[in-house]
């Protein structure tokens, strides 16, 4: 009997917890969920790295980034964790407080990991550092968290976010960084954001403005929104120039012949992650 037990067991695993494993309501909020692929190398020795991928306001890409990375996982052996953050979590329809990075009192950067911290004990891995990539609302999400986050990360790829936060000290969260100790408790860590391979992408016909233009009265106005540029090339080019001036190295790619479209972007993510992941594990085993 303790065999079959065993043997339902195992095949449960095989079934729902590797490879493209179930959706997983987070323990720590189960408002929140999230999903993987975890390639078989996860139960043998040796590094296993995290790539975490997160959607854009629709949701439903990361489903799509799940199965785009899995060529990647299997390749380089990491795991991909894709986080689901719904909208309406207060009940007020609003879908875009998790770009943000706080929404009353939530706050996102803490739930990522938290949610990675249960997914790091499930599986026996030091997910502690990982590499964020997020494209649209994930890349607003990607480069607000690298800026509260920096020490979690061995690279960070920001695509092409609405709108951005810029090391700008004369101004507040989230056109700047001058409240930031006061509104996250904790002040920008500069020293490991200038250790942080950071790639910015965007397409290069990435031009509409009608879902970035903030207007007087909506929910995230604020004085000097639209300050970055009207459209999502150049107002990653203001992050690029903004990260720069402060001294951190950025990889600013524009990918020719794409507008709007997240897939045609990767291409050029798995590339930039691939170099970094090499050098993450060179730098780690003390190698190179």
């Amino acid at each position: 009997m303790d065999e079959l037990v065993g043997e339902a067991v195992e095949r449960s695993r095989q079934l729902y917890d590797l490879g493209e494993t179930t959706i997983f309501a987070a323990s720590c909020d189960p408002r929140f969920h999230y999903m993987l692929y975890v390639p078989q190398a996860v139960d043998e020795a040796g590094s296993v790295e995290l790539v975490v991928a997160v959607h854009g306001t629709g949701r439903t890409s990361a489903f799509e980034f799940r199965q785009a990375f899995i060529d990647f996982a299997e390749f380089h052996s990491c795991a991909v964790f894709c986080p689901i953050f719904p909208a309406n979590v207060m009940g007020d329809g609003h879908r875009s407080g998790y770009k943000y990075m706080i929404e009353n009192e939530l706050r996102y950067d803490r739930l990522l990991l938290a949610m990675i911290a249960e997914a790091s004990a499930k599986y026996g891995r030091d997910w502690s550092r990982f590499a964020l990539f997020g494209y649209s609302g994930g890349g607003h999400f990607a480069h607000r968290f690298a800026i509260l986050q920096p020490e979690h990360l061995w690279a960070v790829s920001i695509g092409a976010p609405g709108s951005v936060t810029l090391l700008d000290e004369t101004r507040d969260w989230w056109v700047g960084v001058r409240d930031l100790e006061s509104k996250f408790g904790s002040k920008l860590n500069l020293a490991a954001l200038k250790d942080l391979p950071v790639q910015m992408v965007v397409g290069a016909l990435d031009l509409e403005t009608w879902e970035i233009t903030h207007k007087p009265g909506s929910l995230y106005y604020m004085d000097g929104a639209n300050d970055a540029g009207e459209t999502r090339i150049d107002r990653l080019t203001a992050l690029a120039q903004s990260f720069r001036s402060a001294g951190i190295s950025v990889s600013l790619d524009v990918v020719q012949g794409v507008s709007h479209d997240r897939l045609s972007v990767l291409p050029a993510v798995k590339s930039f992650l691939s170099r970094t992941l090499i050098e993450h594990r060179n730098e780690r085993d003390g190698a190179g």
